[in-house]
């Protein structure tokens, strides 16, 4: 972190800065120029102290050095991680694909579903047993029901699974019947939430949230990793902007930036990126080039009867469509996709 004072600032203001300095347990670092002193911090400031600092006397700025999300980040040498679950690898080199219904309905349609995204060659079931709805009057899901068909589903299938949790006293329980735990978009800066999430063992996949900036989205992941879990996974899930062509603005240049400033593995989400079940395909193969680690896509056997999601869920057929593209993209990228290992 460096402090640039403001032009005039007295020799007495600036010896302030550096005792302010000191008493943080940091090593202030002057630097005097013709008009202005530049001190840089020597250490580990925190973010409170560098708020602090912004409206200290004598200071004009405060500059970050390095970046805020310290386990998150990249790092120097830091190799990119691979999380391992339930016979699967996630990030690493390969491509993973996670598909099913947005929300679980009953036992027989998610059990359709696992076994049709499966044959077309999916390895991660996902599918919704609390969802966050904007209106109170639709469809909620069907909470530890949907759970239990989701792991009966994971059972016969083999396939690994991942549901939404939405409140950190829910979190125990879908840790228990799903293998991957998803922070939904409305919820990345639920920090309570992110805390929590951060003690099970399970991998945790964190979304951007819809006005979330890159940078906020990987300060949300650092909560799940500063609470002790460090398998993490983003995922780029579309934003809010002017345009109301789509649902939201699906940000390609958010997989690449994120690859570039985080070691953690990045999923696109382009059925909630586009809303639109025809751009589901283009945008995720776009999302692949771009360098995601895999997709997430939501599919239903009839999306005009879904209770959930029906515009931008993919048909069986679509989604096999969608399947021939995505191995050409993985294969031309090098990232193959990722198989099941039997245990």
């Amino acid at each position: 972190m460096v402090i640039v004072t403001k032009t005039g600032t007295t020799a007495e203001e600036v010896a302030a800065i550096e005792e302010r300095i000191r008493s943080e347990g940091l090593k202030p670092h002057r630097i005097e120029g013709a008009r202005l002193v530049i001190v840089g911090v020597v250490g580990d400031p925190s973010e409170d102290f560098r708020e602090q600092m912004q409206i200290f006397p004598g200071v004009e700025r405060v500059v970050r050095i390095s970046t805020p999300f310290k386990l998150a980040g990249a790092g120097e040498g830091r190799p990119a991680t691979r999380i391992e679950v339930g016979g699967l690898t996630i990030g690493g080199g390969s491509t993973v694909i996670m598909a099913g219904p947005c929300t679980i309905e009953s036992r027989e349609h998610l059990m359709e579903t696992a076994q049709q995204v499966k044959q077309a060659g999916a390895t991660i079931l996902r599918g919704g047993a609390y969802k966050p709805r904007t209106s109170p009057y639709s469809f909620q899901g069907l909470e530890v029901e949907g759970l239990e068909y989701l792991k009966e589903a994971s059972l016969a299938t083999g396939m690994p699974t991942i549901s939404e949790v939405m409140e950190p006293g829910l979190v125990g329980t879908v840790a228990a019947h799903a293998d991957i735990l998803q922070i939904g978009a409305r919820n990345t800066q639920n920090f309570p939430l992110l805390k929590e999430a951060g003690k099970v063992a399970n991998p945790v996949m964190v979304k951007r949230g819809p006005a979330s900036t890159i940078s906020e989205w990987l300060m949300s992941a650092e909560y799940v990793m500063a609470a002790g879990n460090p398998n993490v996974i983003l995922c780029e899930r579309g934003i809010r902007t002017f345009d109301d062509s789509t649902r939201n603005t699906q940000d390609v240049a958010a997989v690449a930036v994120a690859k570039r400033l985080s070691h953690l593995p990045v999923i696109i989400d382009p059925s909630h990126g586009t809303g639109v079940w025809h751009l589901v395909e283009p945008l995720a193969l776009a999302g692949l080039a771009a360098g995601a680690d895999g997709i997430m896509v939501e599919v239903h056997p009839s999306p005009e009867l879904a209770l959930a999601d029906g515009p931008q869920s993919l048909t069986f057929e679509n989604f096999d469509l969608l399947m021939s593209g995505v191995r050409r993209v993985a294969a031309a990228m090098d990232r193959p996709l990722s198989e099941l290992v039997s245990a």
